[in-house]
């Protein structure tokens, strides 16, 4: 760098460039991370719809193995059914409105909270009640699907009870909501 020997500042046209971004620049910067939003925004949104729906269905999984073990702590009969107000089972309506484990006495044991609006859970034949005997064994086979009902997304997961009691959780990708 040229110094003006009088002044003692930094000549002028002596190649002092100022330092920053060109317009140009700026303009394949912002239009690079638009690609990359662009792209990472659907996964993201993949991620989340598959963790809500693995939480709803282990929930289920949960209040079946509850309502199971229950039914052998206590030597007693254990009913799992939906239910809309958490004191009493539904008549109607699908178990997206929520659930209840309760005994014999009618003593609610656990309340599952109504699911948010966009997702069901469905049981293969209708809303039946799951009894569960002393003996840990359901009174029959049941499997649930739950999904996102509005908008439809292509993930689902399947909560399957043998008649044996013992229930577990596949995913599925078939992209229907029943």
């Amino acid at each position: 760098m040229t110094v003006d020997q009088r002044s003692g500042r930094p000549a002028c046209g002596t190649g002092v460039r100022a330092r920053g971004f060109t317009l140009i620049e700026l303009m394949v910067t912002i239009v690079v991370l638009a690609i990359l939003l662009s792209i990472a925004i659907p996964s993201f949104n993949n991620a989340s719809l598959s963790s809500k729906l693995g939480g709803f269905a282990n929930n289920l999984l949960a209040s079946v193995q509850l309502a199971r073990s229950e039914a052998i702590k206590s030597n007693t009969v254990v009913t799992l059914c939906a239910s809309a107000n958490g004191t009493t089972c539904a008549g109607s309506g699908g178990w997206q409105q929520g659930w209840i484990v309760r005994d014999v006495a009618n003593r609610v044991l656990q309340h599952q909270q109504a699911l948010p609006t966009g997702f069901r859970v469905t049981q293969a034949g209708g809303n039946a009640v799951l009894s569960f005997q002393p003996i840990g064994v359901g009174a029959t086979a049941a499997t649930f699907t739950v999904c996102r009902n509005s908008p439809l997304g292509n993930q689902e997961r399947a909560v399957n009870i043998s008649a044996t009691g013992v229930a577990y959780v596949t995913r599925t990708e078939t992209g229907s909501c029943p």
